[in-house]
Order: structure tokens, then sequence, then C-alpha cells
């Protein structure tokens, strides 16, 4: 089964989906899955922030939603999200398969080995080595600006990065920012699932070189409502591909070598 993290607008490609709650160790997800079938392939939808967007960043139940993934049979998750540009290619409207993280929030559940058993996951390599050509190919198809790779870095939210942040992220080379991707791809890895990105830039982030207006929420969430068609299209590429993958990764076997 595919595993589609998102919001509003990507339910909708779904044949006859149906709600589905799931209990956890860790406590409800952020809402009801949605699962259901596309082009014959099992898909559970969720949408992280919320069925009314109603968990800030920090606030979202990652372990919950997790878990629930693996309790339902996913065994690959595509995780679409909105990201601001710390670079000048990486223009809004473009689509980002990106291949590394930072992690720069704190205070979040961020594993599920809290003790006493305690694993080191290896995590070079955050994102599915299988997933990623797939999901780089399925957005070009859709005819969007595509980048393979591309570094994301996590910030912890609910509040944008002031310009000294950002422009010192985008000093290091640093891609795109973003508030979510960790711990949600961490923990999908520690549950030996596949995790690809589809990173949406919506805006320049403040420390981008020349004078860039601040962002706002809502604006970020015009242009990702904008590029939805696209990504949807993405989608309808990648679930299908993704589906059929042998999962000889690392993601499949990571945990076995964590000690």
């Amino acid at each position: 089964m595919i595993g589609v993290f998102g919001g509003s607008g990507f339910y909708d490609f779904l044949d006859d989906p149906q709600l589905v709650a799931v209990d956890t160790p860790y406590g409800a997800p952020s809402a009801e899955f949605r699962v259901g079938t596309f082009q014959g392939v099992e898909v559970a939808f969720l949408p992280r922030h919320g069925a009314d967007h109603q968990f800030p960043a920090h606030k979202v139940p990652y372990r919950a939603n997790a878990w629930a993934m693996k309790e339902l049979g996913v065994d690959r998750v595509i995780g679409p999200c909105a990201v601001g540009s710390l670079q000048m290619k990486y223009a809004p409207g473009h689509l980002v398969v990106s291949d590394q993280l930072v992690d720069r929030s704190w205070g979040r559940d961020s594993t599920f080995f809290d003790g006493p058993e305690t694993r080191h996951l290896g995590f070079a390599d955050p994102y599915c080595s299988e997933l990623r050509p797939l999901a780089v190919a399925a957005c070009q198809a859709a005819g969007a600006e595509t980048h393979d790779g591309g570094t994301l870095v996590v910030i912890q939210g609910p509040r944008f990065s002031t310009r000294a942040e950002s422009a010192d992220f985008a000093k290091s080379g640093w891609a795109t920012i973003n508030m979510t991707q960790a711990p949600e791809a961490q923990l999908i890895r520690e549950l030996e699932l596949c995790y690809v990105n589809i990173a949406v830039v919506t805006d320049y982030d403040t420390g981008v070189e020349g004078e860039i207006e601040p962002v706002t929420h809502a604006a970020v969430l015009e242009r990702f409502e904008a590029t939805l068609g696209t990504l949807r299209a993405a989608l309808a590429d990648l679930i299908p591909a993704a589906a059929t993958t042998a999962r000889q990764c690392q993601c499949a076997t990571g945990m076995s070598a964590a000690g």
C-alpha cells in the first residue's frame, strides 16, 4: 500500500475513499485516514496538519501518524510539502525532490526508541534511493520545473525565520526550508518504510540575495493551491510506479544494523 501525507486537494483522486480511524500506542493521528484506490493501487491519505489544519508543525503527532501508516499496511510513503527557497534557482512554482535534510527543530518526539531499548538509526541518506528517481521523473512528466536533489532545512515554527537566520541557512548552501520534514522522515525510516519528499516551492525566504519581502502564511497557501494541479499530476505517475519498486533499498532493512 502507498501512503500519502498532504493537505486538502489530494484525496479527491482516490476511487471510493473510506474514512478509517487508527489507534496507536502514541495517541491518535492527525485525522482519520482516507483509504481508497488509484489505478488499482491501494492508497492511504492523511492530512499531516489535521482535517482542519489544526496542528501547527511543532504539534503534529508525528509518531502516531507514522505508526498508523505502518498499521494500515503501508510500505512506501510520499510526503509532499510546501517549502521556501533559500537559493534563487529554486523559484516559486518549482518542485524539488529533496535528497538531504538538516534538522533545526527541537522538543519534538523524534524517535520510537526513548529507552530502555535504544537503537541508533543510520540516516545518512534520509530519502529512499528507489523512490527518488521515480519522483523526479513523475514531476518532470507533469510539466514542472524539477530539481533532482537539494538540502531541506527544517525549522521549529510556527514562526518564519528572521532575515539573519535565513541568510545563515542560505550561506550554508541549503536549498529549501520547511517545518515538517523532521521528524517525519526519520520516524518513517525507523519503521522500515520507504519515504520520498516532493517539495513545492511557494516563496523566496527572506535571507535570499536581494530585497525579499517577508513571507506570509496566506502567500504560501496561495502558491501551494496554484501548484496543486501539477502536484496531483505528478502523484498520478508516481503512485503506480512506486507500487512496483522492489524495495531492495536501505529503507526496508535499515534497523537491522541499528544497535
